[in-house]
């Protein structure tokens, strides 16, 4: 018997936005797939031949890359953070929109200006694509790995700035922090395995289905 094709979709706000998608798609998730409060992993969808797995946003990169998911939807920060050579990123899904940006304490903002950092301190999620943006700039990045709370860093003395997501800013507002530099703008990327794109017949179509429905959508 075929196995079915295993899509990774993260959860959290993503999830919400990549729903409608994958509707449009033909794929419609069981309803326990849309359920907070429920602990399974994988679930299977209206067509037989296609599951979904739920995972944390950075893990959809790996499950993918190494190929226990065929594909995948994850932010164009998480393929920014590793490098895959394993990955094949095929369409912008128009969702997920914000930014990787670097915030600091209003007061300290006031006076700061980035264009003449020389060396920063930072903590952040995003150690990688940090240290490389810093590094393009000149400027020696000290990055101190955290995968939440962020805000906090500055407040306890760990690190005077930040580098993470902002979409509307209030979370940065509500903590004392403003947006200073925009690294990078992120959105949803459909991300396969590239084995898995050379070798599963199944494959090439399901993306022209997702770059369809992208398509159509941008053109309503």
């Amino acid at each position: 018997m075929t196995q079915p094709l295993i899509i990774a979709v993260p959860k959290g706000r993503i999830l919400d936005e990549a729903l409608p998608v994958l509707r449009a798609v033909g794929i419609e998730p069981e309803a326990a797939f849309s359920d907070d409060g429920s602990r399974a992993l994988r679930f299977a969808t209206s067509d037989p031949a296609i599951d979904l797995i739920r995972v944390r946003a950075f893990d959809v990169a790996t499950f993918v890359a190494h190929g226990a998911a065929q594909l995948g939807i994850v932010g164009s920060d998480v393929l920014m953070e590793f490098d895959y050579s394993e990955l094949y990123a095929p369409v912008d899904l128009g969702i997920g929109h914000c930014r990787l940006s670097i915030a600091e304490p209003a007061d300290l903002a006031a006076t700061d200006d980035p264009r003449g950092w020389s060396h920063v301190r930072v903590a952040t999620k995003y150690p990688g694509a940090t240290r490389r943006h810093f590094e393009a700039r000149g400027v020696q990045a000290e990055c101190v790995k955290l995968n939440g709370a962020m805000e906090l860093a500055p407040k306890l003395g760990l690190a005077p700035r930040i580098v993470d997501l902002v979409s509307s800013g209030r979370t940065l507002r509500e903590n004392g922090l403003v947006e200073v530099e925009v690294i990078a703008e992120v959105s949803s990327r459909l991300i396969v395995n590239r084995a898995a794109f050379k070798t599963n017949p199944r494959v090439v179509p399901l993306i022209d289905a997702f770059r369809r429905v992208v398509s159509e959508s941008r053109a309503a």
